[in-house]
């Protein structure tokens, strides 16, 4: 795996039509993740070569009786959109959410997470919890994914990730905690100031393709 890119993290109020459309447009058949019981959601997944992949993440048909709120806000959602991205830091997650808080950052609190695959396989991972009730744009959530085998080992590879493009009031700080996660030698992200947004930049087999925030 190279870079601190994990997954990117599109959004939708439909997984079934979002990811007919979207597979369309990629030119490339999105395979079935798995359901996240308890959050009311399930997500399909694109490879995106360099160890990353692109999780499409909706509500679950058989947890229609879920209560709360779903992550990314999904709950109140209309349409699809990119919503955010997941870092996998180089160094040991605890110290590196220490480095980042002490350093003004907001990386949140670490918990642990499981879904079960198509397979019945249960995939176990920790991550920073705070920020998958919100609409992030560019600071990524941070996972570890323990000695779960990564998504993208069983994944087919017809996108290719170009660039991650990453707009923040403060470039510059965000450049910073993005260096403690390991993301200095990661030539896809581009930081720029502005309005927070993202967008990611695709190569597919239908062309480039830029999904945003």
């Amino acid at each position: 795996m190279s870079g601190i890119i994990d997954h990117l993290v599109y959004a939708t109020d439909d997984l079934a039509r979002t990811v007919e459309s979207l597979g369309e447009r990629l030119g490339a058949t999105p395979t079935p993740g798995g359901q996240h019981l308890g959050r009311g959601t399930r997500n399909e997944l694109v490879a995106l070569g360099g160890g990353s992949y692109l999780e499409i993440i909706g509500p679950d048909p058989d947890q229609r009786h879920h209560e709360g709120p779903m992550p990314f806000g999904i709950d109140t959602l209309e349409g699809e959109r990119l919503v955010t991205w997941c870092a996998r830091p180089t160094g040991e997650l605890d110290h590196v959410v220490r480095v980042i808080a002490a350093a003004d950052g907001d990386p949140g609190e670490i918990v642990d997470m499981w879904r079960a695959r198509p397979d019945g396989e249960l995939l176990s991972w920790r991550l920073t919890l705070t920020r998958l009730d919100h609409h992030l744009g560019p600071m990524p959530f941070l996972i570890d994914w323990l000695d779960s085998e990564h998504p993208t080992a069983s994944l087919h590879q017809p996108v290719v990730l170009r660039s991650l493009r990453l707009t923040s009031y403060d470039h510059r700080h965000l450049a910073r905690l993005l260096a403690i996660m390991g993301g200095d030698d990661d030539p896809r992200l581009q930081l720029d100031d502005g309005d927070p947004a993202i967008a990611a930049v695709l190569d597919t087999p239908n062309g480039e393709v830029v999904l945003e925030g």
